[in-house]
């Protein structure tokens, strides 16, 4: 969930680490909810024998992949994500290391859109703009938030809580 640490990052004036190049599938949590919850549907009844457990046969199962099948380069999730959160990203493009990582990811939906229907229909800069609404909103930040609308809203933390004010009253009394 890279889009979570830069995004973390990002408010916080710190660093983050691009490599070069490199593209990725980002996929909305509820465009995978559809998908694993179309895939419940689609297994077959259990082999195994109600008493023992004992399977008489392979398990009536297949693995699909879900994602967004719309690549797009992670620079250009950073820029959205430096758009709504109203702060430019302290950007450190490095080269790809040849080990552990992949330049592109991109997924294969046809099984799962064949066996179930299953279409991601949440673009990038529609599911950043939720994720990011929930972000200022669950860690109380201080930032300009760019409406569905295009239309810039402040959202400032609360200045005090009720709980505060009544025991700054009570001490100070």
């Amino acid at each position: 969930m890279a889009y979570f640490s830069f995004a973390r990052s990002i408010v916080a004036g710190e660093p983050i680490t691009l490599y070069a190049d490199a593209r990725r599938d980002f996929t909305y949590i509820d465009d995978v909810v559809k998908g694993c919850v179309g895939a419940l549907d689609t297994a077959g009844r259990s082999t195994g024998n109600a008493r023992s457990g004992k399977k008489t046969g392979p398990a009536p199962l297949r693995v699909y992949n879900l994602g967004n099948t719309s690549p797009v380069p992670v620079t250009r999730m950073v820029a959205i994500l430096e758009k709504l959160l109203g702060k430019k990203a302290n950007k450190r493009v490095v080269a790809m290391p040849s080990n552990g990582d992949v330049p592109f990811t991109h997924a294969n939906v046809s099984h799962a859109a064949h066996d179930f229907g299953y279409r991601p229909t949440t673009s990038l800069d529609a599911g950043l703009r939720h994720f990011v609404d929930w972000f200022v909103d669950y860690y109380k930040l201080d930032a300009k938030i760019v409406k569905a609308t295009g239309a810039v809203a402040d959202k400032k933390k609360p200045a005090t809580t009720k709980k505060k004010a009544a025991a700054g009253k009570s001490a100070s009394s």
